[in-house]
């Protein structure tokens, strides 16, 4: 043990370096201190004014020889919030005593992870319904991507949870989605390619020929001069499943920063309107419309259509507006930069859980 004096008030930690610590630098003479924080979390800490050597501010590179008076401002780790009930609004869909829908809004991430650890839809869920507190992750049982809007089903009970995590398993749940992707694809299909982890990018997903099955239906509902406007139905609920299978045919969804096609952004057979309204699409275009499944309780299939999300709207009607294609004019102009720079995402590794199991969508 260590030998050193102590004493916290409030978050503020006093302590005398002990001389066997004598000739280390700073950090690492803390860390020894203070096992239980890491050491970047106390060269951040450093960085930031929060430790002071004998009354003064130091860098993480500072000899300490012993008998120095060090103050410690402890900050709470981030990941105590994340399941902490905060008063978020919720655009409740259907409830009961056995389950809740909500139609998520694009921005809000769903369950708390690295750099998200507040204002997700769990924290939401848990001021909501308090009792939700003794159900694994707050009743959640699949997700959206951050940037996707529309229909999610919560379970407000430990058996709600396990049917519906069932259904899921047998792919009895219908699942829904509209989506606006670039180019003009010709018929319907079924992609059915296997993705798992992209192998150049973790925090990517991809086809992979070891991942696991996926399958999306889709369906032609309007064709544009330089986009598409499609119905996606879900067979299986990979980690963003429509965003990786729309880049497969090589139709991007509109707006998607991370399997969107760089430099693809047709510039000279758009309008200016729809160029404007483009640039202010900050998402992928991608809405969860529909949602269908069997009552926990009931029994009986039960299915929720909520309107497309207003940007959605607004996009598709800046599209309706375009002139009629000339087939005589080159289809595409390829831009040197990107059409959305690339940015973090939310990332969600598989659950290994044995009885629950949370299943990713898109």
């Amino acid at each position: 043990m260590i030998d050193a004096t102590q004493q916290t008030l409030n978050n503020e930690l006093k302590l005398t370096i002990p001389h066997d610590l004598g000739g280390l630098r700073l950090d690492v003479a803390l860390q020894r201190m203070l096992p239980e924080h890491s050491r970047s979390r106390l060269q951040t800490w450093i960085k930031e004014g929060l430790v002071t050597l004998d009354n003064a501010a130091s860098t993480a590179k500072t000899k300490v020889w012993g008998g120095e008076s060090v103050i410690v401002n402890v900050q709470s780790k981030p990941d105590l919030q994340a399941f902490v009930a905060e008063d978020i609004p919720l655009d409740v869909v259907f409830e009961d005593d056995h389950i809740l829908v909500i139609n998520k809004p694009a921005g809000m991430v769903v369950h708390p992870a690295a750099g998200n650890w507040t204002g997700t839809l769990l924290n939401a869920l848990l001021f909501h319904a308090p009792q939700l507190k003794d159900v694994p992750r707050a009743g959640i049982v699949h997700r959206l991507d951050k940037e996707t809007s529309g229909l999610l089903v919560v379970a407000k009970t430990l058996e709600a949870q396990t049917n519906l995590v069932r259904q899921l398993q047998a792919r009895t749940v219908k699942r829904e989605y509209r989506a606006i992707v670039w180019g003009q694809l010709w018929r319907n299909g079924v992609v059915d390619q296997p993705i798992g982890r992209d192998p150049r990018s973790r925090t990517k997903m991809a086809i992979n020929r070891m991942g696991k099955p996926a399958i999306t239906r889709y369906e032609i509902l309007e064709r544009f001069s330089v986009q598409t406007y499609l119905r996606c139905n879900l067979e299986t609920g990979r980690t963003h499943q429509i965003r990786v299978h729309m880049q497969f045919l090589k139709a991007p969804i509109v707006g998607d920063p991370v399997y969107g096609f760089r430099g693809i952004i047709p510039i000279r057979v758009m309008t200016q309107t729809l160029r404007d309204e483009v640039s202010r699409f900050h998402r992928q275009a991608l809405h969860a419309i529909k949602l269908g499944l069997i009552h926990p309780a009931t029994n009986e299939f039960i299915e929720w259509q909520i309107e497309l999300a207003d940007d959605m709207k607004a996009l598709l009607e800046a599209m309706r507006h375009e002139d009629p294609k000339n087939e005589d004019e080159e289809q595409f102009e390829f831009s040197s930069e990107p059409y959305l720079a690339d940015e973090d995402y939310e990332y969600d590794d598989e659950y290994e859980d044995e009885d629950i199991e949370l299943e990713d969508e898109e």
